[in-house]
């Protein structure tokens, strides 16, 4: 099944009425899609492409900037949020077990058994993989008083901070129609989402630079990007134009989820998943290398939706399908995996 497109023009940013009707067409259709795929693509939601070339663009001029300019703002190097900051080339590695289990043991005939069992114990990722042939800037602190890019992009704080509060207004009604779509009412996900931009939740906004790619120098299974699944509720993500982003599907087949103009690609993230469970999917997606010859660069902002620290995610639907968790606690943990060195357990 391909990716949906959804038209969110009803309850698009700055409009203030909305219909039950409409809502609830608008929440059927998300419900199929992420139940379904677990992404699908949003037009006419009130950000515009003006909006997202912006912040790409002085996004582009921090990463072409010398490394040593780049280094004091790294992420671990802000006492306000462990994640906000610059990630250099190579640091992350995105690789689950599950893409592990794939190549080596022929992962299609186990997940044909039960797909949603397979995903559920496969979140962890797999450091024999190498690191990712990608930078990032993480916007998790809206503080005034921290150090922010200026040199050579005097307007980076700016542009980040407004889109990042543009995305956080979008999310908002993505997840409020998504309560919809499960019978429930609205404040269940809502209320875990009340500290967005403060130092009590994780959100982030981040700004993906991919370089050119030297095929020559490219290490074994390498990607752009390594197969993952997100960690926390919803992303919110905007793409150039140059294509790579693949998502597995229920079928346990990668799907190409190609930039759309106008749109923005929504996806569950795995506690998403985990509070409904499982009736939305958190699925697991890559961005492969372009083609041997291809010199291009590629871009993406992705707004990573997290509930608020202190919420605990327990089962929605009143049952014990996942022990209950707390989002910070469930959130350090895949950083862990991320930038950490733990050992796959085969």
């Amino acid at each position: 099944m391909e990716i949906p497109v959804t038209d969110f023009s009803v309850y698009e940013l700055g409009k203030t009425n909305v219909s039950d009707d409409n809502l609830n067409k608008l929440s059927d259709e998300l419900r199929r899609a992420f139940t379904e795929v677990g992404f699908v693509y949003l037009k006419n939601t009130g950000i515009n492409q003006d909006e997202v070339d912006k912040v790409m663009g002085v996004s582009k001029k921090f990463f072409c900037l010398p490394e040593n300019m780049k280094k004091p703002f790294s992420r671990g190097n802000f006492s306000c949020d462990v994640n906000h900051g610059w990630v250099s080339l190579e640091k992350e590695r995105h690789v689950s077990l599950l893409a592990y289990i794939w190549i080596q043991y022929d992962g299609s005939r186990m997940m044909a058994k039960d797909f949603d069992g397979f995903i559920s114990c496969c979140f962890s990722l797999n450091p024999r993989r190498p690191g990712d042939l990608k930078e990032a800037f993480n916007t998790t602190s809206l503080r005034t008083d921290i150090n922010w890019p200026s040199e050579g992009v005097d307007d980076f704080r700016d542009a980040h901070v407004s889109f990042y509060l543009r995305c956080k207004e979008l999310s908002l009604r993505v997840i409020r129609v998504m309560a919809l779509g499960l019978n429930l009412e609205a404040e269940v996900f809502l209320s875990a989402h009340k500290h967005i931009g403060s130092d009590v939740n994780g959100t982030t906004l981040r700004t993906l630079y991919y370089p050119p790619v030297n095929s020559t120098c490219v290490k074994e299974n390498q990607l752009r990007c390594g197969e993952h699944s997100d960690y926390g509720s919803i992303t919110l993500v905007f793409q150039s134009s140059e294509g790579g982003l693949q998502v597995l599907n229920r079928a346990g087949e990668f799907i190409s989820a190609p930039s759309i103009p106008g749109t923005v690609l929504i996806n569950i993230a795995d506690l998403m998943q985990r509070w409904t469970s499982d009736v939305y999917v958190s699925a697991v997606h890559r961005v492969l290398l372009p083609p041997a010859g291809d010199s291009s660069t590629r871009q993406s902002l992705a707004f990573f939706v997290q509930p608020d620290d202190e919420a605990i995610i327990s089962c929605c639907d009143g049952s014990d399908k996942y022990p209950p968790v707390k989002s910070v606690d469930y959130l350090l943990s895949r950083f862990n995996d991320t930038y950490g060195n733990k050992q796959i357990p085969f």
